[in-house]
């Protein structure tokens, strides 16, 4: 049984899509991140970053693993799946995961932090970050218009970037030009392990269209930019 303390964010799906493609048993626990649950001493304890998501794996003597990244590299090996095993496949799929974990999350991190938390908006920092992530986006176009998937075969480097293109919208890029991201991002959201881990721990829409769901994450983010 894996324990899985997250969030309903683009990292937090990570893991618990994952956890339901590799059909795990795991266990939820929510964190408020608005109201600081990622900062008490408990959870520091299994992550000392004070983010979320964090898996403990208690049939590894209560192991546990923090980033999102560790923690889909940590379920591929531990089941065999999602992740080649010879050396080349595996490079390939490490070479997409980095390319999410260094370019696509922190890019679209901040042009969600300026387009929609902040009240005074900037409009150069905004378009900085909204166009370095369109611009990453179009990297990702070009890869699927001649692959399936990102490498090789359906893998935990899909499930990072797609976890984040999901929620283009809410970054305020659009993705209309870009057909072959389109079509990658409608084939991984008909999967019925990827719409599961998507209601962990609660339903989201991807872009947050109702009023009321938009400002409580609003609300919920500008809360945790102070922590």
């Amino acid at each position: 049984m894996i324990d899985l303390y997250t969030a309903n964010t683009p990292n937090g799906w990570k893991a618990s899509i994952a956890l339901e493609e590799l059909e795990l048993p795991y266990e939820v626990h929510p964190i408020d991140l608005g109201a600081g649950d990622q900062k008490q001493p408990g959870y520091l304890k299994i992550n000392p970053h004070g983010r979320i998501p964090t898996i403990v794996d208690r049939d590894e003597g209560d192991f546990a693993v923090f980033e999102s990244g560790a923690i889909l590299v940590y379920l591929a090996e531990k089941t065999g799946k999602l992740m080649p095993t010879e050396v080349a496949g595996r490079s390939e799929v490490m070479q997409w995961l980095m390319f999410q974990m260094g370019g696509v999350g922190p890019m679209q991190g901040q042009a969600n932090v300026f387009f929609r938390y902040f009240d005074e908006k900037i409009p150069a920092v905004i378009s900085r970050y909204q166009n370095e992530t369109k611009r990453l986006y179009t990297v990702l176009d070009t890869r699927l218009q001649d692959h399936e998937y990102l490498a090789g075969d359906y893998s935990i480097a899909d499930i990072a970037n797609w976890s984040w293109v999901r929620i283009h919208g809410w970054a305020g890029v659009d993705i209309e030009d870009l057909p072959h991201l389109t079509r990658w991002k409608e084939e991984l959201a008909a999967r019925p392990a990827v719409q599961a881990g998507c209601e962990v721990p609660e339903p989201r829409e991807p872009d947050t269209d109702s009023e009321e769901q938009r400002e409580k994450v609003v609300k919920s983010g500008r809360s945790m930019l102070q922590r």
